[in-house]
């Protein structure tokens, strides 16, 4: 990576985005996702009204539409297959006063997380910069968590890390990717349109998580870079299978790094019936039936056969 109906849909995520080659056909899908073209997957978090993971439902509770059309849901499995994660960092001027309660937050999220999983560090003030590269070994990240310290009079280039990691993550491949951004509202001085940054994150096939601490004050949503930063954090995260929460406190980061950590560990492998197509769809739509449920979904990566 270079850095310097007749079913009570509780909750479904849209993905809309497809770079030409991430839903293609003649590509074969990993793993047990999908064994030939026309079978295909998604690694799905279910949730009940206190964010909890559901871990008991079966593939006939699973709703899964392409472009409104309902596909056959054909098996499920618990998701084990180990996930890279990119902590993107804030460590701007604006993260000083709660960069104690970050380092806590973070620690606890590495050990708990760096057993089956690759981690990789990476801070946003001023560039997008690795602290720790993926890695699953705890001395490196903890010594990394150490080393994260507010740059006075540094901003934002959050927009920029999350390009740089997605083109990372397109060049490792590998089977599941989760980015998780823990950021202020300061001021955001990326440059890019926030189309540019969506169609990166579609392409990366990354399940992509915000977690935002009030500075108490207004977001930034008058500059060209706060407003294309409040789409990507809006967009980017509710169609990649993520979500964005916002902290009211710093305080609130170890509980909230903790329910996102249970996620993780306690996703579906949902694999679909797809027909033989040289269109890929636009939005693709998962669901459940039993009542009160949240589930979102984020696409298995395609590997060329």
């Amino acid at each position: 990576m270079k850095l310097a109906g007749p079913f009570t849909l509780s909750a479904l995520v849209v993905v809309w985005w497809a770079s030409p080659g991430a839903l293609d056909p003649a590509r074969a899908p990993a793993r047990d996702a999908a064994q030939d073209s026309r079978q295909r997957g998604m690694y799905v978090s279910v949730l009940d009204d206190k964010g909890t993971p559901v871990t008991d439902l079966t593939a006939d509770q699973f709703v899964v539409r392409e472009d409104g059309v309902r596909r056959e849901v054909l098996r499920i499995r618990p998701a084990t297959d180990p996930i890279d994660i990119a902590l993107l960092i804030d460590n701007t001027q604006a993260m000083e006063p709660f960069t104690n309660d970050l380092r806590l937050a973070v620690a606890s999220f590495v050990e708990q997380m760096a057993r089956k999983n690759r981690i990789a560090l990476i801070t946003f003030a001023d560039r997008p910069t690795i602290v720790t590269d993926y890695t699953s070994d705890l001395t490196r990240l903890t010594r990394g968590v150490k080393r994260v310290f507010a740059q006075p009079g540094s901003g934002s280039y959050l927009l920029d890390a999350i390009v740089e990691v997605c083109r990372g993550i397109g060049k490792r491949e590998p089977e599941r990717a989760a980015m998780l951004a823990i950021l202020t509202e300061g001021t955001e001085f990326s440059n890019l349109n926030y189309q540019t940054v969506l169609d990166s994150l579609g392409a990366s096939r990354a399940k992509f998580d915000a977690l935002v601490v009030s500075i108490g004050q207004a977001a930034d949503v008058l500059s060209d870079g706060g407003r294309n930063r409040a789409i990507v954090l809006d967009q980017g995260t509710s169609l990649s299978g993520g979500q964005r929460v916002d902290l009211l406190s710093s305080m609130g980061l170890g509980d909230a790094l903790k329910r996102l950590a249970a996620e993780l560990s306690n996703q579906y492998l949902v694999t679909y019936a797809r027909p033989e197509s040289l269109i890929p769809p636009e939005k693709i739509e998962v669901s459940v039936t039993r009542p009160g449920l949240v589930a979102r979904g984020t696409p298995v990566p395609s590997r060329r056969g």
